[in-house]
């Protein structure tokens, strides 16, 4: 995705007039998976691997568990109502509706996202997760039905507009994410103020504890079109990334499935409808949804 696009993304949800209410707080409506206390700059699985369920196993049980975000406004959050919803959740549904039982959601911590397949603490991951060949070596990635870069957020009375600015300050991020180990990496300068959950970054950015935070540009556009006083200056940094369904290493049996059902729902047009439906709200009708949207796991070229 180029930077014109997501400028011109930018524009649309600053002109945008609905505003977004964020969760800001897990809910108590499902199991939820907290963060190893040993996770580092990435996602690590520290839990001996339980053999996975097989596709017939999950059908007899009635129920599909999957790892979401709670507190991910709109890609994955509880509602008002206590219940999960957003991009992920449609896609959670349609998988479970293939194999004709329910979802059952667990609210999992970025860094844990591989800890509770290599455990068998659910069957899939569908929690916003951007598919890296670290990654990749822990578990197995679907094909992908999002793309995504990173963005930084920072008030508006001193905002980020460039990397550099950031040096001898601080940046808010989630432990285990992409931008956790994209700065770690590239910008060893600054310095990064870690937290579990991303309520509890946005938080810290809200009492003013850093001086900006970095995650996908998806999100933080949405964050700050919800929160006043808020820009995201910088919304395009490193590479292009997919974001990819997840499950336990080696489990093909399930890993085949969802990669069917992926093809199978792109001939549909289903997370264009998902997009509708989800992430529309939000970016307002200027941003085209092509730019965002993987359909039957194919890239453009």
């Amino acid at each position: 995705m180029s930077s014109s696009t997501f400028k011109q993304l930018g524009k649309a949800i600053a002109a945008a007039g609905a505003a977004v209410m964020m969760v800001t707080a897990v809910a108590a409506c499902g199991p939820s998976a907290s963060t190893p206390s040993e996770a580092g700059s990435s996602d690590t699985s520290n839990t001996t691997t339980a053999k996975a369920r097989t596709l017939d196993e999950i059908k007899k049980s009635g129920e599909l568990r999957v790892a979401v975000f709670s507190d991910k406004a709109p890609f994955g959050y509880v509602d008002q109502d206590g219940k999960y919803a957003g991009y992920d959740i449609e896609f959670a549904e349609a998988l479970a509706d293939g194999l004709g039982v329910k979802p059952v959601y667990t609210s999992v911590d970025p860094a844990a996202r591989v800890d509770v397949l290599a455990s068998n603490k659910v069957d899939v991951t569908l929690a916003n997760f951007t598919e890296t060949p670290e990654r990749a070596e822990k578990v197995d990635f679907s094909k992908p039905y999002m793309k995504v870069s990173l963005g930084i957020v920072s008030p508006e009375s001193n905002e980020i507009t460039d990397v550099s600015q950031l040096k001898g300050k601080t940046l808010i991020v989630a432990k285990g994410t992409t931008a956790e180990t994209y700065f770690e990496e590239n910008h060893p300068e600054i310095k990064l103020q870690k937290y579990d959950q991303y309520a509890d970054a946005y938080n810290a950015l809200l009492d003013g504890r850093g001086d900006a935070m970095s995650t996908d540009n998806t999100e933080v556009l949405a964050w700050a079109k919800a929160n006043k006083g808020f820009k995201v200056g910088v919304t395009d940094i490193g590479d292009v990334d997919v974001i990819a369904a997840a499950v336990q290493k080696g489990n093909t049996q399930l890993l085949d499935y969802i990669n069917d059902e992926i093809v199978k729902l792109g001939k549909e047009n289903f997370f264009h409808k998902d997009f509708e439906k989800t992430l529309k709200p939000v970016y307002g009708d200027e941003v085209n949804p092509d730019d965002i949207v993987v359909e039957s796991g194919e890239l453009e070229q």
